[in-house]
């Protein structure tokens, strides 16, 4: 069973004008002079490039995706966050024996200590049929990258599989990595979870911790895509939310004095097709990338016809703890 996130484009029973129209449409008898349709804003990369990690290597950033046109996991390069060079290389061009083609999600790559790197990847797990969590290794950022291991490196069946992986490091050095159960393939609930790994990175080190499930009315049925980082010495958690099909799919974030939490949530989203007055569609997916010039979040949205997510981003300022975008 596919996961509700991941339904091909076809699913959707409502256009971008639709969507759009909710936003600014008028009564009957409103004025003739009714709010414009809003401008989308220009995809960095104008193709299907769902859930990016961007990694800054070999002085250049390197944009991850989820498979397309074939491969299990593309990449694009850029020297300024702006202009990006896609490639046609695959850089997980073989998958374990554990996982099936076609349903290769969210890759998280980052520099381990030996100088090497290391992603970590979601993939279906044969024979049953759920997402779930692999990791694979490589000289070279760009890859190719060949997986470690003869099993999964979360897959917790019981909880409906795993999917979207991302790695914090914390003051102490200790690296950990985040991921949320996808409850929502199989009518659970869905949690943002954590565990930390071991020094090379290739095995979980100690049990899972739950740190928060989806609450919120703007939240939906599912809480996913999880980025960890650390400001003013608090952790402060961005997580994606709702259904990622839709206009309803928007960027959150939750607070914690302490790395297991408790996380507290801003109550409202950081960024939604709602907030950006319909610039952006379904924003998601997103990472974080701290430049010389600042925080940049870097999100998919969709294209005006609902075909494919491209790559989006917008300036991240934070007052103490607290972050907040400024729209183009």
């Amino acid at each position: 069973m596919i996961s509700a996130r991941r339904r091909a484009a076809g699913v959707f029973g409502m256009s971008v004008v639709g969507m759009i129209g909710m936003l600014t449409a008028c009564a009957p008898n409103a004025s003739p002079n009714p709010t414009p349709t809003p401008t989308l804003a220009a995809f960095l990369i104008d193709r299907d490039f769902a859930d990016p990690e961007v990694i800054e290597a070999s002085g250049q950033y390197v944009a991850f995706a989820i498979n397309a046109r074939g491969g299990n996991v593309q990449f694009a390069t850029s020297n300024d966050l702006a202009h990006w060079t896609g490639s046609l290389e695959d850089a997980l061009p073989k998958l374990p024996r554990w996982a099936s083609g076609g349903r290769t999600w969210a890759p998280d790559v980052s520099a381990r200590a030996g100088g090497d790197y290391i992603m970590y990847f979601v993939a279906n797990q044969f024979p049953s049929d759920k997402q779930c969590i692999g990791v694979a290794t490589s000289p070279v950022v760009t890859g190719p990258y060949t997986p470690v291991g003869e099993q999964p490196l979360v897959c917790p069946l019981d909880e409906g599989g795993a999917i979207d992986p991302a790695t914090f490091t914390d003051d102490d050095g200790i690296r950990y990595l985040l991921w949320k159960n996808d409850g929502n393939c199989c009518g659970q609930d869905t949690w943002i979870q954590i565990a930390p790994l071991s020094p090379d990175g290739t095995q979980l080190a100690g049990p899972p911790t739950k740190l928060f499930t989806q609450t919120e009315p703007w939240e939906g049925q599912l809480v996913e895509a999880p980025v960890l980082v650390k400001r003013d010495g608090q952790y402060v958690l961005f997580y994606s939310a709702n259904d990622y099909a839709t206009s309803d799919y928007a960027i959150g974030v939750a607070t914690a004095p302490a790395l297991m939490g408790p996380y507290v949530k801003s109550g409202t989203p950081l960024l939604s097709t709602e907030s950006s007055g319909g610039r952006y569609i379904g924003p998601g997916g997103q990472d974080i990338v701290t430049t010389a010039d600042g925080d940049v979040m870097l999100f998919h949205g969709w294209d005006e016809l609902l075909i494919y997510r491209g790559l989006l981003s917008v300036p991240l300022h934070w007052d103490g703890a607290v972050p907040s975008v400024q729209l183009p």
